[in-house]
């Protein structure tokens, strides 16, 4: 069975793998498409060779079928339409135990502490499955996942109807908090450079603004009568991100904190201080984020379709990685995971 292996930085090659027959508990599933995400692209890069270790299947925002059940196994059939939590938490720790599987202290992530689904045909327990209307496309339910991150930040952020809100940073994720935050009746501004991800957001029907072209401070000063906003999601990664969506917050603002940070920042905590301001941060998802994801996109409430940029088959796996990290005009990038790769072909971007 084909699949894009990570062997160290820079390198993903297509090999012939074991399929995985489904053990006791757990479902194969037919993997149809699978999103290229930032973690995959940290794995990619070597950033996380000390958790991976230097042999990878990656991938985990994925859709498609169930091919096999195993022993055990109830609720499902051959062919249904899947996506996966791929989380699995150990149940006993003191975050488990208080209600925080979805931040378990010993928490395994497919795709990055076991096998992913950038693969012809993936086994996981059949506890993470996500059951998807027959309705909803194959192709817009692999972002299922990015979608279930941002219902769970704008849960955290505890956004009221009529609050404003400002999203640092138009990726996927970014847009999606945007789209999440606009559905729950917030007022929505996004803050991102690249003139193809403004577009898509604004396709989406969000405003956006170009900090390089702009003062953002200004443009909020203008938005909010002098106040501030309520609530602001820093998704971009960046210093200058953190600085913007500090200074953007009102008395008593909440800054809920999407990305990941690999370096430590400097943050204005005497602004936290002088104006009250609380610090959020936001991770993963839990069970009900994935089932409110599913209804979003079956209600057609937020148009993912129109955050996928590009489609690739499995064996050029290597160009969609570079096509994604050139980001001009790319959001989303998706590999068909169905379609029949080169066994043993090297996908290496030059």
């Amino acid at each position: 069975m084909d699949a894009a292996v990570y062997t160290g930085a820079g390198i993903l090659r297509i090999e012939d793998v074991p399929a995985a027959a489904p053990g006791p508990g757990e479902v194969q599933v037919e993997v149809a498409y699978t999103g290229i995400c930032g973690t995959d692209l940290h794995i990619f890069h070597g950033d996380l060779d000390a958790r991976v270790g230097n042999r990878a299947v990656l991938g985990h925002e994925m859709s498609g079928r169930v091919a096999a059940i195993g022993a055990g196994v109830d609720g499902w059939a051959v062919g249904d339409p899947v996506t996966v939590m791929p989380v699995e938490s150990c149940g006993d720790c003191p975050a488990c135990r208080a209600g925080n599987r979805h931040i378990c202290q010993r928490l395994r992530f497919l795709g990055i502490d076991a096998p992913g689904s950038m693969q012809r045909r993936w086994t996981v327990p059949a506890e993470t499955l996500v059951r998807i209307p027959p309705d909803v496309p194959l192709a817009e339910a692999a972002l299922i996942e990015p979608l279930a991150v941002a219902v769970h930040d704008v849960g955290r952020a505890g956004l009221r109807p009529g609050e404003k809100a400002l999203v640092v940073g138009g990726g996927p994720v970014g847009l999606l908090i945007a789209a999440v935050a606009a559905g729950a009746g917030g007022d929505v501004l996004v803050v991102e450079p690249n003139v193809h991800r403004r577009q898509v957001a604004e396709g989406l029907g969000l405003a956006s603004v170009d900090p390089a072209a702009t003062d953002v401070q200004e443009v909020v000063q203008g938005w909010t009568s002098g106040a501030g906003v309520d609530v602001t999601f820093e998704v971009s990664g960046a210093q200058a991100g953190v600085d913007t969506a500090v200074a953007a917050l009102s008395v008593r603002g909440r800054l809920v904190l999407v990305a990941i940070h690999t370096t430590r920042r400097q943050v204005d905590l005497h602004r936290f201080f002088w104006r009250e301001l609380a610090l959020i941060g936001a991770r993963l998802y839990d069970r009900t984020d994935f089932e409110r994801a599913v209804e979003l996109v079956a209600s057609r409430r937020i148009p993912l379709a129109g955050l996928i940029s590009t489609v690739m088959p499995l064996h050029r796996v290597g160009e969609a990685f570079a096509a994604l990290e050139a980001g001009d005009a790319v959001t989303k990038v998706l590999i068909d995971c169905q379609e029949q790769p080169v066994a043993g072909a090297e996908a290496v971007p030059e």
